[in-house]
């Protein structure tokens, strides 16, 4: 397993068994087809001790954050599970790719990947012949990737991982129920929304939001504050929605720290 994981990280053109062998070092890709056939492993049981490792090593109760994400993955073909023309920011395009959904864990002593889920188009999902042939498990239905990435950080959360905040791109800052989702937990959240995003809506008592109208109306940018760690600004103009345990949220821009 060790030197299979460390064939997986290295610059291989395709990550077949025949070139993972040859890049560890073995004669035959028999050992490789093995591990990946007919060895008995639980995968979840894997990923809740790499979550555990993590937070070993990276936990902090000050600076933690969970990072969801997706990621494309260029494959063509029809063999390969979830591949389907969708669009990924890896093409900047609607391409044949596998899309995984991913959650990441940060804090200032680093960052690492605790959780991962492949998005199983309705087209894969729905057809009986194809889920058999790519081994798909009975129980994998379909599910957005919004939906993926809540159960990643609900696992998270009943695992006490120690994040103060949920940070994620627009794909997620866009949708009401993903930032209804966090805020019905209690979750503190700092994510992206799309530049035409106008409204501004806000259950915060009016006295604090006082100063925060004012700023607004002479284009001030809004301080994030609450831990929000350095790297989620870029040099960009962007907005965010920012919530704090559930009070309500309100509309920002980048600001220099």
């Amino acid at each position: 397993m060790k030197r299979y994981l460390l064939g997986l990280l290295r610059r291989v053109e395709r990550k077949n068994a025949w070139q993972l062998a040859e890049a560890v070092g073995e004669r035959d890709p028999q050992g490789v087809q093995r591990l990946l056939n007919s060895a008995k492993w639980d995968a979840d049981a894997v990923r809740d001790d790499l979550r555990e490792y993590v937070m070993e090593h990276l936990g902090d109760e000050v600076s933690g954050v969970l990072i969801a994400d997706e990621i494309g993955f260029l494959k063509k073909g029809e063999k390969s599970v979830g591949v389907a023309r969708q669009n990924t920011g890896t093409a900047g395009d609607t391409v044949e790719c596998q899309v995984g959904v991913f959650v990441a864990y940060a804090s200032e002593k680093g960052v690492a990947f605790i959780d991962r889920a492949l998005y199983l188009p309705e087209e894969w999902a729905n057809d009986p012949k194809r889920r058999a042939e790519g081994g798909v498990p009975e129980e994998v239905a379909f599910a957005n990737k919004l939906e993926l990435a809540k159960r990643m950080l609900e696992r998270a959360f009943e695992a006490g991982v120690p994040a103060k905040w949920v940070l994620a791109d627009s794909f997620y800052g866009r949708s009401h129920e993903f930032r209804a989702w966090l805020e019905e937990r209690g979750r503190a959240y700092a994510v992206t929304c799309p530049t035409e995003y106008k409204r501004l809506r806000a259950v915060f008592p009016r006295s604090a939001l006082r100063g925060v109208y004012a700023r607004i109306r002479s284009n001030e940018s809004l301080a994030m504050g609450h831990g929000i760690p350095r790297s989620l600004l870029s040099q960009r103009p962007a907005r965010y929605l920012i919530a704090s345990g559930g009070a309500g949220w309100c509309r920002g821009t980048r600001m220099p720290f």
